[in-house]
């Protein structure tokens, strides 16, 4: 039995309240644990996801790499093909570094390269949008400025003018560049900056009519192989008549005289040449005036050895071509790079194979260059192409497929840098398995590795310093060290403006030309017409005195045989004694009578009338 103390104490298990805070705050400790579970749960389970994600990436990465015979490791290769890359790919003199070979991972010890003086033997730079041919060029571009050779290219996205920009470092790149053994570090490159007739920022480049020819010109205008074959007889025309084509204006002007009345006979002069097909020529002329592309065609003409230069601390400058609006005018550009690499064709001496190209010319978009080209032009392409390396040129043609090249031109390409190919049609499909059958033996499977390769990569193969191919080899290139966007607009105008080049070509000239001369022609023949005219109308008005002169006189000379016959007939009537003469008569004389007579009035009024042009009008 319990005592009356024991009976007073509360007992804590059965108080309510106490109970009752005891378990909230065991309730609380559990829901706190409970939110550190979930937390904790949920990151697990992202990096659960991301891991993952990641597996899953590297697990395609490797099943997408072909199977190769005898292959070890992670990739296709064995050690036999790694060495035999190696040693293919080793250089004594001076070579690009485009990057290290992948084999199911890059490998840094086994670099690909293509040696400086294989340069001049050109390149194909192809592959889908968006796999990285830009960057590529630009790598290129960089390492070819280092080297001291220029550069030319066109920056058709506008991207390229970052090579005036150091570039940026973030630990994506760094990580990248590290991987395949790239000392990689931030610099410019000396960069000139041209655009097409001033249409941009950069100096304006021009061309004369003379100079682009009737070939480049007809492949610019779109027209048939008879009227590019006309087009070349009035140029031939234009020259033998001492009729300078400067511009677009002087080419319209002699098209214009030529179908005119007084152009008709020099028309008939050129055998072949017929007026509707130049009235065809004259329309497609003025259209294309039209879009813009007669501030290309003029004065000042760009010297190509602008385009040879190098800056005062040996590196090559890169001649940058601001080409916006290319969808525009693609005509325009394409067959301005080719009036350019033809005039440095022209120019340049012979000098065989040199240690380091003079120039290298980046051909971006070059399916422009050929789509719907005729046979002559195709031919002069070719011969370009194919001769230009002996003046010290090297040519990269930039294009999505290899077919957008012909392969007469395809054959003189020693580089080939192959981004990833998209086979979505059977048209594509058909044309990798053509790009696949043009490329040496390798243990890849290249017909799966061209269309797996990622943003980067590409497959290669160029000229070794013994002109022999090297083996193909799967690389992921090397990053540029200057800027991967577009340099500010505030770098671009300082840098035009300091160039010496501004001066020299910013402005044009309107120097007197064929539109000048036959417009003096044409005004000098009405002169002479007039003059002809007022010749006869002043030998009619002579004849016409001279013949009213003739009346007056052989009136005149039968008016006085009249008076003397009547003086004669007067005299012997006085003579007589039954008449006598009246005063009057006997004193007017005979000339007096003559002119006062009527018929002599009216004569000479006529005369004094026609000779004066006093006539009136009835």
């Amino acid at each position: 039995m319990r005592s009356g103390g024991d009976a007073a104490r509360p007992d804590v298990g059965t108080d309510p309240r106490r109970r009752a805070e005891e378990l909230a705050a065991v309730a609380q400790k559990a829901k706190a644990a409970a939110d550190e579970a979930t937390r904790v749960a949920e990151e697990a389970a992202r990096d659960a996801e991301l891991a993952l994600a990641a597996a899953a990436a590297a697990a395609a990465d490797v099943s997408a790499l072909p199977r190769a015979t005898g292959a070890s490791g992670s990739g296709p290769l064995t050690a036999e093909d790694l060495d035999r890359i190696r040693s293919g790919y080793a250089t004594e003199g001076a070579a690009l570094e485009l990057g290290a070979v992948v084999n199911g991972r890059a490998v840094p010890d086994v670099q690909v390269r293509i040696p400086l003086a294989m340069t001049n033997r050109h390149g194909l730079i192809a592959g889908a949008t968006g796999t990285g041919k830009t960057r590529t060029l630009q790598v290129l571009a960089e390492q070819l400025s280092a080297a001291g050779v220029p550069v030319f290219a066109a920056d058709i996205k506008g991207d390229l003018s970052g090579i005036a920009t150091p570039g940026t470092s973030s630990p994506k790149l760094l990580e990248r560049t590290a991987g395949i053994g790239q000392d990689w570090s931030p610099q410019s490159f000396p960069t000139e900056f041209f655009s097409l007739g001033g249409h941009g920022t950069g100096v304006p480049i021009r061309a004369t009519v003379a100079g682009f020819g009737p070939l480049l010109l007809s492949k610019a205008l779109g027209l048939n192989d008879t009227q590019e074959s006309s087009l070349g007889l009035v140029f031939h025309y234009s020259e033998d008549a001492g009729l300078p084509l400067l511009d677009l204006a002087d080419l319209r002007a002699v098209l214009t005289f030529l179908v005119s009345d007084e152009g008709k006979a020099e028309l008939r002069g050129l055998g072949g040449l017929s007026s509707a097909t130049v009235g065809v020529i004259l329309r497609e002329l003025i259209a294309f005036a039209d879009r813009g592309a007669d501030t290309f065609f003029g004065e000042p003409e760009i010297d190509s050895a602008e385009f040879l230069r190098t800056a005062p601390d040996g590196r090559g400058i890169v001649s940058l071509l601001e080409v916006p609006g290319v969808a525009d005018r693609p005509e325009l550009y394409s067959t301005f790079l080719m009036w350019l690499l033809a005039d440095l064709f022209n120019d340049l001496p012979e000098v065989g194979d040199l240690d380091k190209p003079k120039l290298v010319f980046f051909f971006d978009e070059a399916h422009l260059l050929f789509a719907d080209a005729s046979k002559e032009f195709l031919a002069q392409v070719v011969r370009t192409v194919r001769l230009i390396r002996s003046k010290g040129v090297g040519v990269f043609f930039v294009t999505q497929t290899p077919k957008d090249v012909p392969s007469d031109v395809l054959a003189q390409l020693g580089s080939r840098i192959q981004h990833q190919l998209r086979a979505f049609t059977p048209e594509d499909a058909k044309a990798l398995a053509a790009t696949v059958t043009t490329y040496p033996t390798s243990s890849y499977d290249l017909a799966e590795v061209l269309t797996s390769l990622g943003t980067g990569e590409a497959i290669v193969t160029v000229m070794s310093e013994d002109g022999a191919p090297t083996p193909v080899a799967w690389t992921r290139l090397r990053a540029p060290e200057a800027l991967m966007s577009p340099s500010e607009a505030a770098v671009v105008e300082s840098t035009v403006s300091a160039s010496p080049l501004q001066a020299r070509y910013g402005a044009a000239v309107d120097r007197e030309s064929a539109r000048e001369l036959l417009t003096a022609r044409l005004e000098a023949a009405a002169a002479a017409a007039r003059r002809a005219e007022e010749d006869v109308a002043a030998a009619k008005a002579q004849a016409e005195y001279a013949k009213q002169k003739a009346a007056i006189d052989k009136a005149t000379s039968a008016a006085e045989k009249k008076a003397q016959r009547e003086y004669e007939r007067t005299m012997r009537e006085t003579a007589s004694p039954t008449r006598r003469p009246s005063s009057r008569t006997s004193s007017t004389s005979v000339l007096e009578q003559v002119l006062g007579s009527r018929a002599t009035r009216t004569i000479l009024t006529g005369v004094v009338e026609g000779i004066f042009g006093t006539r009136r009008r009835r």
